[in-house]
């Protein structure tokens, strides 16, 4: 896909990156993190951006969301929500994270900036019914919230693949990383599309 506005932007597109551990590059080399990979692959494929990474370890949908202004001094001209992973870990009632993500979103909407969602999937321990309603939580989102992008599960193709984890099997290597980045690419060129100007 030709980024031919985002290429020739004089000034990188800055985009920031709303997460927790694997935004943050949890038990990664700096050069290794998501947001450090995506934005290279997305300069490799034409686009002129900077992703600001702000991802913090541990953080749930609530911590996103208290922490959204303060997010934003950076001024972007985009904005990646990709949080929720600790939410399903720790079985948060749907309904908290649904309200967390829609507060964010229509945040982000009323400063005119466009939008990513990443979606997420609970762990199977926690029951059919729960992850039933954890996934709609997202596809709620995605239907309330047209004007953003939608990318319905952030680790697709990653989680789950032992060859593509850490030990842990939660966060991503550098392997898997890449494969996050490369399914998530062609999301940002779109997300891109919509930024004023790139």
């Amino acid at each position: 896909m030709k980024l031919s506005l985002a290429a020739q932007t004089a000034e990188p597109v800055r985009v920031l990156m709303l997460g927790d551990s694997i935004t943050a590059g949890y038990g990664l080399a700096q050069a290794e993190s998501l947001p450090a990979r995506l934005e290279a692959q997305a300069r490799a494929a034409g686009a002129n951006l900077r992703i600001i990474a702000a991802g913090v370890s541990g953080d749930t949908t609530a911590g996103g969301r208290s922490r959204l202004d303060w997010a934003l001094a950076d001024k972007p001209q985009a904005v990646i929500v990709a949080l929720g992973g600790n939410d399903g870990l720790r079985g948060t009632p749907p309904s908290d994270s649904y309200n967390n993500l829609h507060d964010i979103l229509t945040r982000l909407k009323q400063r005119n900036l466009p939008v990513l969602l990443a979606g997420m999937l609970a762990p199977p321990n926690l029951g059919a019914d729960y992850g039933r309603e954890f996934r709609d939580t997202f596809e709620r989102l995605h239907r309330e919230h047209p004007e953003a992008v939608f990318y319905p599960f952030l680790l697709e193709g990653v989680a789950g693949e032992e060859a593509l984890n850490q030990p842990d099997r939660i966060h991503p290597n550098p392997r898997g990383v890449e494969e996050v980045a490369r399914r998530m690419l062609p999301a940002v060129q779109e997300l891109l599309s919509k930024v004023q100007g790139g």
